[in-house]
Parts: C-alpha cells; structure tokens; sequence
C-alpha cells in the first residue's frame, strides 16, 4: 500500500519503484535541438559579452527565478515508472570501477554555473554539471536553463558554462554552448517531465589579462606596433575581419592592408579539465543521493538562507512527486532546504564518491517547495530520469565541438 503526501502542489509517494520494461525508449522524433552558437564567430562574440569590462556580466548576473516555487492544486497518486530497465553511463575516471570510501564531502569539480540572458534582457544563471561524453564536451541542467520559457523563444541568448565560478573568477575558462537537446515534449508542450537538457560546448577558452577597453583605445589611436606587440591578434581574411566588426563584440582592426581580429588562448576540452559525471536512469526511487548546486535568495518567510556565491551540498533519499502546475505527472523529490533561485539545475548524484568527486546524474533541480506550509522550503524536485531522458543523452553524446581559439 502507498502512503501519499501532498504538499505545495506537489504530491509525493513513498512506495518503491518496480522493475520495467526491457530496452529503453530513444525514439529519435522524441528529441528536440537547437543550435546556441553554430560558428565559432558567433561564440567569440558570445565570451566577449562575458569578458567585457573585466567581467562585469558574469560578476552582475542574478540566479534566474523563471516557475521556481511550485505551487499548484493538490493531486493524489501517480508518480514515475520505470519505461525500461535500470542502466547506467559511468562517469569520466570511473570507467573502471574502483572501491573508494571517505567521511568527508568533497565537492565536485564538474559543478558550476550556466550564464545567460533572461527574456528581460538581462544576465541571470542556473546550476549545471559536466557529464560523460565521447568528447568530454557536454553539458547537463534544468531544460528552462536552455530553452526559452518565458518569452517563448527558441533557447536563451549568449549561453555559457564556467566550472567553479566564483566571482569573476572562471578558473578552468569558459565554456560556450554549441547544440543543445531535450526532449521533444519540452521543447512543444513545456512539459516538466522533461524538463532536463544536454548542451554540447566548444573547448574552453581563457579570460583576457587585459581588458578589452584598453585595447580598443589602442586601435582608436592606431598604436599598430604596440598591438602587435601583445600577441593578442592573428590575421584573419577580409570577411572574417568585417563579421567581427559587425557584431562589435571583440576588437578587430585593419593595417597596411592586413586583417586581425582578436585572439583567444584555448583552455581546452570541459571533460578533460574537470571531468564529467555518469548517467544513471530507470533507477528505483526510495535512494539516497547528493544534490549540489547554488541556491540563493530567501524562504518564503524573509529568511535569507543562501547566497548562490559558493558551492552547496544537500542530501536526501528520493520519493515519487507530481507537480501538476507545471504538467509535471512523473516527478522525484527529495527533502532539501535549498531555495529555489540559483538551485535550478542543480546534479542529483546517486552512489557519489567523494574520494574521486563523481558518481552518476539522476536528476536536476527544476523547482522546490514548502510541503507543509511553515514558509521555509523543504522539498527540491526534478524529473525521474528514465529511458526518454536517455536517449536525449545519446543524440548528444557523441557530438563533436572542438576549439574556437
């Protein structure tokens, strides 16, 4: 018999999960895709935007806030089903399987933060992780940290990822968005069960020592021989030069007849740099994991509980959830006190290794709640990771994006 919760327009069932079927479900109509930045032009505009005035975009930008609070009208029941059997994607460095025990949490390399802007125009970020791939490229977090829900357009402008940013500090680059994936049912129809996302990245690139004002004023003065002499051009043909100029994101000039435009150090693939977690899906709820993320902001009673600057960690055994607000029948949920602005996107991880930092993606932060109406939230929920989620993983996996240095 399942005992049934309900709370906050979330219901909850504390009852297992049964076994499914045989093989999972990769229909490929099923998956969704939309380019971020499709030449390396348009990522070099994209990291300028985020590198401008020594990071003052990265630095301003506010946790985005878009259908965090679920709240919604009471429904008994439901929950997720398994669609196949469990299976697992191992994460990068654990290939081969190795017993490891530590009573410290040590905090995942592979977290950090996906800037990008909002449909008021404005810089705003969610939590993302690194995960598994053939090119140790991609990327994993709430589909409403991609795909536009708001406005209603196709995904969200400028899109980057920057692995344990802190405060203008991106200390293993910045990484921009190439294609994304989700499934076809939240790209259409919004639906929250499919509320996750895959985004392919170019390999990172470093943040500039100097700022792009000082270099635009040496152009300003024509100072050809001093620009030179900071090895922070390349030439470049004549169309290259005038798509640079065109977009005015990054400094480009003409002299004696020649073309430069700027020029960015590579800092190399995501996976190699920080590593990348594992897929774990059609797993039975009642589990434990580790969820780590950047909630920020306060409860719905004032209390401010978090600032979204540094890395959290909050742990909690899953259960079955329905948040029919946002068309979400086949939900998980775990008890957690993260607020909801900065926590969207945030790495369920089951099985967590803390001696190696990885373990195996279950879930992403999508909303939260306050099941018992006290005015603090309790309660994260993501969707139930089953064999839908997997084949959006595999239409990406294998993609490559390489340098735009």
């Amino acid at each position: 018999m399942k005992r049934t919760l309900a709370f906050g327009g979330i219901v909850a069932t504390a009852g297992l999960l049964a076994a499914g079927l045989a093989a999972p479900a990769q229909a490929a109509g099923d998956v969704a895709s939309k380019p971020l930045a499709a030449t390396g032009i348009q990522a070099h505009n994209i990291a300028a935007f985020w590198f401008a005035e020594r990071a003052a975009n990265l630095i301003q930008a506010t946790p985005y806030s878009v259908e965090t609070q679920v709240a919604a009208k009471h429904v008994s029941g439901g929950g997720p089903s398994a669609d196949s059997k469990p299976g697992v994607v191992p994460a990068i460095g654990d290939e081969k399987k190795a017993a490891s025990k530590s009573k410290n949490v040590n905090l995942p390399k592979t977290m950090g933060k996906v800037f990008f802007i909002g449909a008021d125009n404005k810089p705003h970020w969610c939590t993302a992780t690194s995960v598994q791939a053939q090119y140790r490229n991609l990327v994993a977090t709430a589909g409403h940290c991609v795909y536009d829900t708001a406005s209603n357009k196709a995904t969200l402008d400028y899109w980057v990822f920057v692995p344990g940013y802190y405060q203008g500090k991106t200390p293993w680059g910045v990484y921009v968005g190439k294609q994304a994936f989700t499934h076809y049912d939240f790209d259409v129809y919004e639906d929250a069960d499919r509320n996750y996302a895959f985004v392919t990245v170019y390999n990172g690139i470093k943040m500039p020592h100097a700022g792009f004002d000082g270099v635009r004023q040496l152009i300003k003065d024509r100072k050809w021989d001093e620009l030179k002499s900071y090895a922070w051009f390349k030439e470049v043909d004549k169309a290259t030069y005038l798509a640079y100029k065109a977009e005015n994101a990054l400094p480009a000039y003409e002299a004696g007849g020649k073309y430069y435009a700027w020029k960015f150090t590579d800092a190399g693939r995501l996976g190699d740099n920080v590593g990348g977690q594992g897929i774990a899906y059609n797993q039975k709820l009642g589990k434990n994991v580790f969820m780590f993320g950047y909630p920020s902001g306060s409860h719905p009673d004032g209390n401010y509980a978090y600032s979204g600057k540094t890395l959290k960690w909050s742990y909690g055994k899953t259960f079955a959830a329905q948040a029919p607000a946002v068309k979400g029948e086949e939900l998980q949920g775990i008890k957690s006190s993260f607020t909801g602005e900065g926590s969207l996107g945030s790495a369920w991880l089951l099985n967590y290794k803390s001696a190696k930092r990885i373990g195996y993606l279950n879930g992403v932060t999508i909303g939260v709640a306050d099941s018992d109406g006290n005015k603090r939230i309790d309660t994260s929920v993501s969707p139930y990771f089953d064999g839908e989620t997997i084949g959006v993983y595999n239409a990406a996996k294998s993609l490559w994006s390489g340098s735009i240095a």
